[in-house]
């Protein structure tokens, strides 16, 4: 900023750099300007090895890259020095080119980045909620949990799958302010039984979907239908003729029925299973929706007291108050040089952060943490290693069981 509103006090080692770094205020930005620099200034050193070096920077090692970058860096030299730079200056130079490598990139992408980002900032102000429920649908299933707490960090309320109302795509809610989550975000959910459902309802009660002389069931296989009651999409058909949603799902997917006759016998023949447990509800809906059912984890009195007290979830840490809270989902052991064990915790919380906390001194036959449940901690911070804590037995305190 300081070089762009004072470009008069920039200082430029040579007219030639000048000249190709003048646009940048004297910063090396895109690669092109290596490959100019080096032809400009090294001794009969053509465009094309220029070009070549901007390739080689990038690679490591000591074999023919090595020797045919050591080769440009001799011609470099030579012509700086010969074009008046001291040597030193010039090897200055040369190190830059080296730091660049990591970070540059081409101007022809930068300028194509640089419109996309003006464009999505753009949309992102004036169409919000289109621009995120485009957004959710874009991004791919590995990040898709992320980018749905992204989401809800902007304020954005998330609702459940519904075999009634959730259609293709991401779509907006009346009021603008939530997004309804498609059926195809359902992992093994495919477009032939999403068309049958989309063509075929609304569904009033189970046996509309079950039994639909409309519906091509070759297309809405049994895989399909377990998916779909265990992702809780189905969830709106549970009625009181059954004891919990683990009851529903035997009666209905397990067990499917061909007939009405034989589905009131799953009914009564079922009927012990009552509910899955919590653990399993947010297992599924985390395995096949990519959401995490944070109002499911952290109820209202939890929510209250945190707020009262003032403890931030770990996405607004304050290294000064030190306390935060957050919900674990996955524990990976690790081992340190010396083969003592320790735990790298990943957590998200409800501002759409996901961190990673080192707990130390662990003890795997001692220490217990239980995953998708809300705790409160106190952690030490450090802007290079993060997050950390030097006992979970002290440090940790679960909020709910």
């Amino acid at each position: 900023m300081e070089a762009k509103e004072h470009p008069q006090y920039i200082k430029y080692d040579h007219p030639l750099i000048q000249e190709v770094t003048e646009e940048t205020y004297g910063f090396l930005i895109f690669q092109e300007q290596i490959a100019i620099l080096a032809h400009k200034l090294g001794k009969d050193l053509s465009l094309d090895e220029g070009n070549k070096l901007r390739k080689l920077l990038t690679k490591k090692g000591t074999g023919k890259g090595h020797e045919a970058k050591m080769k440009i860096h001799s011609k470099f030299i030579t012509g700086c020095v010969e074009k008046g730079i001291r040597r030193d200056v010039a090897q200055g130079i040369w190190d830059k080119f080296e730091y660049f490598s990591g970070y540059g990139f081409n101007k022809s992408h930068a300028v194509s980045y640089s419109m996309l980002s003006y464009q999505c900032a753009w949309l992102a102000h004036h169409y919000p909620a289109e621009w995120m429920a485009a957004f959710l649908d874009k991004e791919p299933e590995s990040r898709k949990e992320k980018a749905i707490n992204v989401a809800k960090g902007f304020g954005f309320n998330i609702r459940k799958l519904d075999i009634n109302t959730s259609g293709r795509v991401w779509e907006i809610s009346e009021d603008g302010k939530t997004l309804i989550q498609p059926l195809t975000s359902i992992k093994g959910l495919g477009d032939a039984a999403i068309a049958q459902i989309v063509n075929n309802r609304p569904f009033e009660k189970i046996e509309d979907f079950l039994f639909n002389e409309n519906m091509v069931y070759s297309k809405l296989n049994k895989k399909a239908l377990d998916v779909l009651v265990r992702s809780g999409a189905m969830n709106g058909l549970v009625d009181d003729r059954f004891s919990g949603l683990k009851h529903f799902w035997s009666a209905v997917a397990v067990d499917r029925p061909r007939k009405p006759k034989q589905f009131e016998e799953n009914i009564e023949l079922y009927r012990p299973e009552g509910d899955f447990e919590e653990e399993e509800v947010i297992q599924y809906t985390v395995e096949l929706t990519g959401v995490f059912p944070m109002s499911d984890v952290m109820n209202n009195d939890i929510m209250d007291k945190l707020q009262k007290n003032l403890i931030p979830p770990i996405g607004e840490f304050d290294p000064d108050l030190q306390v935060t809270w957050f919900i674990p989902r996955k524990i990976v052991p690790r081992k340190t040089k010396n083969n003592k064990e320790y735990w790298v915790v990943e957590v998200i919380d409800d501002t759409g952060t996901t961190s990673s906390i080192k707990c130390w001194g662990v003890n795997s036959k001692l220490d217990i943490l239980f995953l998708n449940r809300p705790y409160m901690a106190k952690l030490d911070w450090h802007p290079t290693w993060g997050f950390s804590t030097r006992s979970l037995k002290h440090n940790f305190r679960l909020l709910s069981k």
